[in-house]
């Protein structure tokens, strides 16, 4: 049998009996005890945690032993870049550049941004990554007199925090919107999925503390890779008629019995 099938066996047989219903943070057996345990060499071993690093699940710091983790990136109701998200997990964020043009808005994009038909916006289309693994396909349109030569400068790293530093501008709120497709070819190429695969797409327009709209994005997330959550509040109630609550133990019978 091959090296490198023994590998991808050790791979999945590890995966089955430890990260499968494993909690984050669950610790690995060492390597010789994985070897002994799998009849296996240490460095078939070696070459199945690898692997499982590759793919996100299991994570070494510091030479310690391999972990556990939640291969998924989850969204909370607050605003954040795919910089910070990716950070705080503990992951090294990239992105590769695939377009950063000057062009006119369409009439899609201008109603979006608040701007007329044609006027000039920056455009940039990246490939959002994650320990170099593609995570979000991500495309922004942004006034290009709020951000002149923008489209020239290094777009590797995070949006927001060079629009802050090159052009003192902040994105306060987003309004977003977000629903449930499949993957075409050419997202799914990039995406390294199957074609047909669910992802998540968001629509969102982010606003300066002023109300002022700083962009327009569209966003492609992997399905296996994202999840979003939201907080709800319970509706209010209106007022019962006649005004407030009644006192306790005077409904409309009890009453007319004490007239």
């Amino acid at each position: 049998m091959r090296p490198a099938r023994i590998a991808r066996e050790v791979r999945d047989a590890i995966e089955a009996r430890y990260i499968a219903g494993s909690e984050p943070a669950t610790v690995l057996p060492s390597e010789r005890r994985l070897a002994a345990e799998f009849g296996v060499a240490r460095a078939t071993v070696r070459s199945a945690l690898a692997m499982l690093r590759e793919q996100q699940q299991i994570r070494s710091t510091s030479g310690g032993p391999p972990v556990v983790v939640d291969p998924r990136l989850s969204k909370a109701p607050q605003l954040s870049s795919f910089t910070q998200d990716a950070l705080a997990r503990g992951w090294h964020p990239s992105s590769r550049v695939l377009e950063a043009v000057e062009e006119p808005a369409d009439v899609s994009v201008a109603r979006d941004l608040g701007l007329s038909p044609g006027s000039p916006v920056a455009h940039v289309r990246r490939l959002r990554l994650a320990d170099s693994a593609p995570m979000a396909l991500e495309e922004v349109w942004l006034p290009l007199e709020l951000v002149p030569g923008l489209v020239d400068l290094d777009l590797s790293g995070s949006l927001y925090e060079l629009l802050e530093e090159r052009y003192d501008l902040a994105v306060f709120r987003h309004d977003r919107r977000i629903s449930a497709i499949t993957v075409d070819a050419v997202h799914a190429e990039l995406l390294q999925l199957p074609v047909g695969a669910a992802a998540l797409f968001a629509t969102q327009i982010g606003l300066d503390p002023r109300g002022r709209r700083l962009e327009l994005g569209r966003s492609l997330y992997r399905g296996d890779r994202f999840d979003f959550t939201t907080v709800t509040f319970a509706a209010r109630r209106a007022p019962a008629a006649g005004g407030g609550r009644r006192p306790a133990g005077h409904t409309p019978e009890k009453r007319k019995a004490l007239a």
